[in-house]
């Protein structure tokens, strides 16, 4: 995930696993490269056979969609949905062991800087899922993590059971609806495309279980370059672009901010943050979008389908968006929060939370010259109260907010440092990039 909006992405094919930035071997203990099957087609339905169509309720958290599932009748838990996800993944693993998920084959994902070690998954096939009373998946195959190295729930300020993938989007035309709160689910058969002047349609390309889309994007000039991008609803940032195509074709601006861009299984994920000069999806032109670049990890695999980044949650939940897997069409009309400027956040301080109710709030990362540090808040230091209100009194995402308000807003705040010292401190925001 990324500081200040997360990040992560998850791919699953024969004998590989990927997160994030990071592509890695997945090796069964005796070496022999083990396939994980990823079935084509239809695995969600609905479960009385003549509907044509379901909703069920949608949060958006910290640039996330948000949605219950039970599974195996216990629950109901949060699932972040991700079709940047090419198979459904639980990261907490006390959640499987607790529902008495049977375990599969079991694989050692490995990352740059944890060869030693790795990290271990395994397989629980025949899950029974449900997504309200009337869309359920019979016999889903997860992928379990052996360590919640991602840390989701800390990351979102709630519970986060794991991440929903392109099954789903498979299995239905999907259409979200944020500021509803709905996530609307058709039957593709029957289902009839979105009328009305003001919605457009982007041509899908599927590959692997994964969505892509070409845009043209014109990076620091009025020339247009056609880009191709996953399209992610599981990655909170608007856009992130690679940098290490040969021959070049995306260069960082000049005017840039070093960042942390998000963690993946071995840690820290860094480059750089900057602006484009635009992007169009279908007649409208979107300007000024916040963009990541990665620094390029030269022990990192190459993924086997060839992109230039990804479009994130942040810029799509500027839409009522219909994600069309069986057409390969993506459907788009601008909402209310369409002309809403990009930010990042303005304190330069990332928090975690924590706590047995998620509302105790630890400094995560502080960035160099950022206003944070001039106001000597420290990694590690919690968070006790902003403007004379209480921190645990507010969510995760609410916070975030207040962090990129408004450019030189003054927050009052009291924090306690680890080693229990408590200080107060003004911060004034600053739009740095």
């Amino acid at each position: 995930m990324r500081v200040g909006q997360p990040f992560f992405r998850f791919v699953s094919r024969a004998g590989r696993v990927a997160l994030g930035l990071l592509l890695a071997a997945g090796w069964a203990p005796g070496g022999q490269a083990q396939a994980l099957a990823v079935e084509e087609g239809e695995q969600f339905r609905f479960r009385q056979p003549r509907r044509q169509q379901a909703a069920v309720p949608l949060r958006v958290e910290r640039n996330l969609p948000v949605v219950q599932a039970t599974i195996n009748g216990a629950g109901p838990f949060n699932f972040l949905l991700d079709t940047g996800v090419a198979i459904s993944l639980i990261t907490a693993p006390h959640l499987a062991d607790s529902l008495h998920l049977p375990h599969g084959a079991q694989f050692r994902v490995v990352g740059a800087g944890r060869e030693a070690t790795g990290l271990l998954a395994y397989q629980t096939d025949g899950v029974r899922v449900a997504l309200g009373p009337n869309v359920v998946a019979p016999a889903l195959t997860w992928l379990v993590l052996s360590e919640d190295v991602l840390d989701l729930s800390g990351y979102v300020g709630m519970p986060i059971a794991g991440i929903l993938g392109s099954e789903l989007f498979r299995s239905f035309v999907v259409r979200f609806e944020p500021e509803g709160g709905r996530l609307c689910f058709a039957a593709p058969a029957t289902y009839r495309p979105p009328k009305g002047r003001n919605w457009v349609r982007v041509p899908l390309q599927l590959a692997q279980n994964k969505a892509y889309i070409t845009l043209p994007i014109c990076l620091a000039d009025s020339l247009a370059r056609p880009l191709k991008l996953v399209l992610d609803t599981g990655a909170g940032h608007a856009l992130s672009l690679e940098t290490d195509a040969l021959p070049p074709r995306v260069a960082v601006p000049a005017r840039r901010l070093p960042a942390q861009l998000g963690r993946g299984l071995t840690g820290i994920v860094r480059g750089h943050l900057g602006r484009i000069d635009s992007l169009r999806l279908g007649r409208y032109r979107v300007p000024a979008v916040l963009t990541s670049f990665p620094t390029p990890n030269p022990l990192a695999v190459r993924p086997d389908e060839p992109r230039d980044g990804n479009l994130g949650y942040e810029l799509l939940k500027r839409f009522t968006l219909v994600v069309d897997y069986p057409h390969r069409s993506l459907w788009l009309r601008p909402n209310t929060r369409f002309a809403e400027p990009f930010e990042y956040n303005m304190s330069g301080l990332e928090l975690r939370a924590g706590g047995h109710n998620l509302r105790r709030y630890v400094v995560a990362s502080v960035g160099v010259d950022s206003p944070a540090a001039t106001a000597g808040v420290l990694v590690d230091d919690e968070l006790l109260s902003v403007n004379f209100a209480a921190a645990g009194s507010l969510s995760l995402n609410q916070l975030t907010r207040l962090l990129q308000l408004t450019n030189n807003h003054l927050l009052f705040m009291t924090l306690r440092h680890a080693d229990g010292e408590l200080y107060t401190t003004y911060l004034r925001l600053k739009r740095q990039i």
